[in-house]
């Protein structure tokens, strides 16, 4: 079968899954229904052959197991699937964020740039109505401020003035729509540093955010949030994996218990966990970039109120590059604000597809079932088996790989977020190392 043959018996299937579930009442992305296809595929237990062509009986029994899985919203796997889409569909890095946001903005402005780039204005009255304009461009690139606010509005052309007086708009007309674009750029950058360095000295600025503050609320807001997710991860389990321990000890002990659901309650759990520790990651990037910016404008800052002090006369090759840097400064204080607010949102979404562990083993059983059973955590199971090292003839067809025999050993891939793949594979627990 060729790929082209191979995509489309896979996108027919796909949409036999999505519109069999739609008649079931339960609305599914294609998305979705291809991550259920690819788990189900890959599955040992539903014995699908990866490197033969799927029968006609393979398809139909593949389209009623996802049909199935996708139904049945008591297990806790369909979550653990919807959470990785959702993360996989959603999520972006700061280097990604921020230039698609960056790229928002330039897009909204360019009809504004564009405007006052193509004007040829001629009279007096259009000249006017021209820079009237550049100061809303201003303005608006700044972020600072709303158009509409007329005590900003206000602001922004008496810094514009002080930097670019009107009479010089005759020569400005004259340039080159490139030598104008970068010009309108300079020109946002240099009011935006006189606003800030205003509101510092209290001579304006009243409608600029103290985002150093508000940036330093929403970190502490955000990491509290993500800490909290993450104890309750941790507890979670430790707790599920103490059980299906025991009862891997004592099979009659758990008869209520179904150890499948137990299993992948645990696995949605570490899922969950993971995605929690790279927004905390990300959390504490913009912790640390917040302080480095804060030093920098704070310095930036001081230097310029130094250069300005008691001086009758400055030279702009002085103060306008610091301008500048304050500027740059506060649009890295932005961005954090951006990134936080999404790390914010993304948290609070990924909160939904853990809800089915309250659901299936509510506190007052999970405290009942763990009665005699000793909970131990990640940290306590690293320090009992530290130094203990694996009987390779205990087991039978398994490579075993280690530091001090491997070649290159320190870049191998290590899978499962150092879970041991052994638990992982064959008891189907989590277990560090």
């Amino acid at each position: 079968m060729s790929c082209d043959q191979t995509e489309s018996v896979i996108k027919k299937i796909i949409r036999e899954i999505g519109q069999e579930c739609a008649a079931q009442g339960q609305t599914v992305s294609e998305t979705l229904v291809a991550f259920m296809v690819k788990a189900v595929v890959l599955d040992p237990r539903n014995d699908f052959n990866v490197d033969q062509i799927l029968t006609k009986t393979d398809v139909q029994n593949l389209i009623q197991l996802c049909i199935a899985r996708l139904l049945d919203k008591t297990n806790p796997s369909l979550s653990t699937i919807k959470m990785q889409v959702y993360f996989d569909m959603n999520y972006a890095n700061r280097a990604e964020l921020l230039s698609e946001q960056h790229r928002v903005v330039e897009g909204r402005l360019a009809p504004v740039l564009r405007d006052i780039t193509d004007s040829r204005p001629r009279v007096q009255e259009e000249m006017e109505n021209v820079y009237r304009k550049i100061v809303s461009y201003v303005l608006l690139s700044s972020g600072l401020g709303s158009p509409t606010d007329i005590e900003v509005v206000r602001e922004v052309t008496a810094a514009l003035q002080s930097v670019f007086p009107q009479k010089e708009m005759i020569t400005f007309v004259s340039l080159s729509k490139k030598t104008k674009e970068q010009q309108l750029k300079n020109l946002a950058m240099l009011v935006t540093g006189i606003r800030l360095y205003n509101k510092e000295c209290r001579k304006g600025g009243s409608s600029i955010d103290d985002l150093p503050a508000i940036l330093n609320e929403a970190i502490l807001s955000a990491t509290r949030t993500v800490d909290e997710g993450l104890n309750t991860c941790h507890t979670l389990a430790h707790q599920y994996t103490a059980l299906l321990e025991s009862m891997q000890g004592d099979q009659h002990r758990f008869t209520q218990l179904s150890s499948f659901k137990l299993k992948e309650a645990l696995f949605n759990v570490r899922q969950y966990e993971a995605l929690l520790c790279i927004l905390l990651s990300d959390a504490i990037t913009s912790a640390q970039e917040v302080e480095k910016t804060n030093g920098q404008f704070a310095a930036t800052m001081e230097q310029l109120k130094n250069t300005v002090q008691n001086r009758v006369s400055i030279d702009t090759k002085e103060v306008f590059p610091l301008f500048v840097a304050l500027s740059n400064l506060w649009a890295g204080f932005q961005d954090e604000i951006l990134l936080l607010s999404f790390l914010t949102n993304m948290t609070n979404s990924l909160q939904q597809f853990s809800e089915i562990q309250s659901q299936l083993f509510p506190e007052e059983v999970l405290t009942s079932l763990l009665e005699g059973v000793t909970v131990k955590s990640d940290e306590e199971r690293i320090r009992e088996t530290m130094g203990t090292r694996v009987n390779v003839s205990d087991f039978k067809n398994q490579e075993w790989l280690f530091p001090e025999t491997s070649d290159n050993f320190d870049q191998l891939l290590i899978q499962y977020h150092g879970f041991c793949a052994h638990a992982i594979g064959v008891k189907g627990l989590t277990l560090p190392g």
